[in-house]
């Protein structure tokens, strides 16, 4: 992937995931797709997004 850690979950739906915004917040709701909030960002980790793809495959 790259070189960065974590990825705002703007970042997620408009660069990384062909998803839309709803269907990335779903996830992250329903625990399929990992995230930390940091005071009121919610931050998902570049390792969470493998883990999703590898697991949807």
């Amino acid at each position: 992937m790259s070189e960065r850690l974590a990825y705002e979950v703007k970042e997620v739906y408009t660069k990384i995931l062909p998803l839309g915004r709803v269907t990335v917040y779903e996830l992250i709701k329903s625990g399929k797709l990992k995230s930390i909030r940091v005071g009121k960002k919610i931050l998902v980790p570049a390792w969470a997004i493998e883990e999703f793809l590898r697991e949807t495959r």
